[in-house]
């Protein structure tokens, strides 16, 4: 008998993985799962016959690792994200289940090809950009070094927006990629929790009430369902699951109002259960946005919790060991609830003293930051806070009350300093600071590099980290170099192990072994071969779906992020149109040939954003048909960027264009991506970039710009970018023919305000830094009219990289926060 008293099972005979079994196992699902003829399957049915087949080895080794986590009875990792951006699941499982090649000559037997239907599987719509794409890779690791780990989460049905352009301006439309069901997840339907919102909060009642437990009877209720999706660890080590929460109403539909002739409203306490797991980040511009927003946040904590918390005394009797067995990462401050939550759980349900509950949340929970931007640190509104959440109100109120009487009873602080420790904003309209509330609660608060960790100490930070000096810690994102290079570049990845052996497919470390190959002219040329292949790829893909023409011989300059006025997309575009103009200038010179490609998403209700993709697709209509450039300079927006697009357009890349203000973007793991695949960065030294220049050598990296304390002394000493303007010839006539509506003769005013800003403030420091980024970019001319300097560059990048490995970074989560041994 095992802990619970279940019987054992026997562990199932590993599952055969040749072409020969594997095809008879596809053909065999595809008749009695879906019902299928092998004559009359389409692509979509091969598909889902063939993750059946992956599948049902996933299960076998998910049964396994289940079953090992409980007999060794160890500390397990809660992961909960808002985001997951995972991408397309088959190849990636095929791949970690060491079955790739056999999977693609099945199918070849059977007159399938792989990459037809693998381009079928959806994106899975859970994430935005870097947070949800860490949180993927941070899984995948987590199985790959044996952490047992579960990651909670919201299964969207829509998730972020479809994106498409329409005439130049971003278009949100539903991204549908549940429409056919996803064959890799699991309904559990046993491990549902109730979650509630409103209503009021009455003393506990009983002989045995202790002075801090109370009664929250919520007016509204819905119940929160999850959905299992195994994610595999490489080579099948181990297989963790991610739980994702769907939203149901408690009555699907009020028969009453129904018969009385109210057919809408008896579906409205329906409609507004589901509203909650419809939409990742809807917009917050309103009110409603913002309540719908803060239930999302509090739906998925508590379920989670809850269930963490089930989970723990159905194996181990007690909460009070939670903090020996559980160690739960907050991803940010949107699951920062969860410490209020918890608090309520141990005081409200299990009758446990506030000082002991308080010390158990603390050791439990780890909270990791990623932004220094103000208003990415989550507040609320304390009316909507306990209007929603009346008993967490509370005791954030009595949290507060502990960590204002600590900070003042140190004697270190003022009372202008005790007000930014508060977890209640009272400057204006009072708020309740989820950042802070992250903080005091947690045991350990990390950054994401060493440049962001260290401004996080002196800025949004510098109260608490006083009072709490030894809490905050580093830990540098990495990035899964099993999908990022891998599965991605597989011409790159065999010409890796052509030269150095198969270690670094389980190391990453040992791509170092490929430096002794950096001034090797024959390396060096199918160094090059395999990128303008990577090249051709995407150009082919490109004139397929969006009829854009480019040639694989230029040089291709990649920027693919959220579009946000930090990550300056909008410096990107001024300075191709000061390119533009000088070549027009000078077409006696040796201009390289460069195409622009451009990704990523706008805010729904961020107007700066979605202008300047506008800007970019209003200035690619004029550079690209203007026959004076003769194709010496091309821009595209490219639509709806994703896991897939960027599978494709990393490995094609030359330049990384990683160009933010110094000191606001936390990491980056795009950066690594790039470099691994062999790209030249140009870049600030800002979030991991100064580690990367580090690594790869300064030689190795394009560096321009003012740094962060550069970029804090200009604004503290008046910084006038209208005068540093006045002094940039070349900026001062791009911005004028932008803000003349030279690139927008349908609409002459359309840019005036946006150029405007810069002349008034320029927060993100633009014109400051344009001089120098045009120097940068002149720079990679340079360098590339060079072909075998830039290929010894990019293979020192490639080589120097493994350090950035997501298995690295994990491994110093478990032995430095989550105190596990892997």
């Amino acid at each position: 008998m095992n802990l619970k008293g279940q019987t054992k099972l026997p562990i199932p005979a590993p599952r055969q993985v040749d072409p020969e079994v594997l095809a008879h196992e596809i053909v065999e699902r595809l008749t009695y799962r879906i019902g299928k003829n092998a004559a009359a399957a389409k692509p979509h049915d091969w598909l889902h016959a063939v993750i059946l087949a992956i599948r049902d080895r996933v299960i076998d080794a998910w049964i396994t690792s289940t079953q090992k986590t409980y007999e060794e009875e160890g500390r397990r990792v809660y992961y909960l994200s808002l985001e997951f951006l995972i991408g397309r699941l088959m190849r990636d499982a095929a791949s970690n289940m060491e079955m790739l090649d056999d999977m693609q000559a099945a199918l070849a037997s059977l007159g399938v090809d792989i990459d037809i239907i693998a381009a079928l599987e959806p994106d899975a719509a859970l994430g935005n950009g870097g947070l949800g794409r860490l949180a993927a890779c941070f899984m995948e690791s987590m199985a790959t070094v044996d952490v047992p780990a579960y990651g909670y989460g919201i299964r969207y049905v829509n998730g972020m927006f479809r994106q498409e352009i329409s005439d130049g301006w971003q278009v949100e439309l539903p991204e549908n990629w549940l429409a056919h069901g996803n064959p890799w997840e699991f309904e559990r339907r046993e491990a549902s929790y109730e979650i509630g919102f409103g209503g009021r909060v009455d003393p506990a009642e009983g002989e045995d009430a202790g002075p801090h437990q109370m009664r929250w009877r919520p007016a509204e209720r819905v119940i929160a369902t999850p959905y299992d999706t195994p994610i595999a660890g490489w080579r099948g080590k181990r297989i963790n699951t991610l739980r994702l929460w769907e939203a149901q109403p408690i009555d699907p539909i009020l028969l009453d109002k129904f018969n009385a002739g109210d057919h809408m409203g008896a579906l409205a306490e329906s409609n507004r259960a589901e509203s909650l797991t419809r939409v990742l980040y809807p917009a917050d511009s309103s009110a409603a946005g913002q309540e719908l927003r803060l239930r999302q946040e509090y739906f998925f904590s508590s379920a989670s919790l809850q269930d963490i918390v089930r989970r723990h005394i159905q194996y181990f009797g007690t909460i009070l060991t939670l903090p020996d067995k559980a160690a739960i990462q907050l991803n940010d401050t949107h699951p920062a609830v969860a410490v209020a939550e918890l608090m309520r759980i141990l005081l409200d349900d299990h009758g446990v003293d506030f000082a002991e509950a308080w010390d158990i949340t603390r050791r439990t929970f780890s909270y990791t930051n990623h932004t220094l931007l103000p208003e990415a640190l989550e507040s609320w509104p304390v009316p909507l806070f306990e209007r929603l959440l009346p008993r967490h109100m509370q005791i954030v109120y009595a949290i507060n009350s502990r960590l204002l009487g600590e900070a003042r009873r140190s004697g270190q602080f003022t009372d202008d300093a005790i007000g930014t420790i508060s977890l209640i904003d009272e400057g204006g309209d009072r708020r309740v600071r989820m950042g802070n509330l992250a903080f005091a609660g947690s045991h350990s608060v990390n950054g994401v590099s060493a440049l962001h960790t260290d401004l996080m100490k002196v800025t949004v930070f510098a109260d608490l980290h006083t009072l709490y000096p030894t809490r905050i810690n580093n830990k540098t994102n990495g990035v899964t170099f099993r999908r990022w290079l891998m599965q991605c570049n597989p011409g790159l990845t065999g010409l890796i192990r052509e030269a150095i052996g198969d270690r670094f497919l389980d190391d990453a470390q040992a791509l170092r072994d490929l430096d002794g190959f950096a001034d090797d002219r024959g390396f060096q040329e199918k160094f090059l071969a395999v990128k303008r292949a990577n090249k051709a790829a995407l150009s082919d893909l490109l004139r397929k779906r969006f009829n854009a023409r480019i040639d694989p011989a230029a040089l291709f300059d990649i920027q693919i992020k959220r579009i946000h006025e930090y990550k300056r997309q909008l410096l990107n575009i001024v300075e191709a149109v000061s390119l533009y103009d000088q070549i027009r200038s000078h077409p006696e010179k040796d201009w390289v040939p460069r195409v622009k490609l451009f990704g990523g998403k706008a805010a729904s209700s961020y107007h700066n954003a979605k202008l300047i993709i506008k800007l970019a697709g209003d200035v690619a209509r004029a550079v690209n048909h203007d026959p004076a450039v003769q194709g010496l300079l091309k821009l595209q927006f490219v639509p709806n960027y994703n896991v897939s697009m960027a599978e494709v357009m990393i490995p094609a890349a030359d330049l990384s264009e990683q160009i933010s203000t110094a000191g606001m973007e936390a990491s980056g793991t795009g950066n690594m991506k790039f470099a691994v695949n062999g790209a030249l960065t140009i870049g600030t030294l800002d979030g991991a970039n100064v580690e990367m220049r580090d690594h790869v050598g300064a030689d190795n990296i394009i560096i321009f710009g003012l740094t962060a304390q550069e970029v804090n002394d200009q604004r503290a000493s008046g910084y006038v970018p209208r005068d540093v303007i006045g002094q940039s010839r070349e900026l001062g006539q791009a911005l004028d023919a932008i803000a003349s509506g030279v690139f927008s003769p349908d609409d002459p005013d359309r840019y005036k305000g946006l150029v405007q800003g810069l002349y008034d403030h320029d927060w993100f420091m633009v014109a400051a830094d344009f001089d120098s980024y045009s120097a940068a970019q002149r720079q990679v001319d340079a360098l590339w009219m060079d072909q075998s300097l830039w290929a010894k560059k990019a293979i020192h990048n490639v080589a120097r990289m493994g350090w950035f490995s997501s298995d690295r970074t994990i491994r110093e989560y478990a032995a430095d926060i989550w105190k596990i041994t892997s």
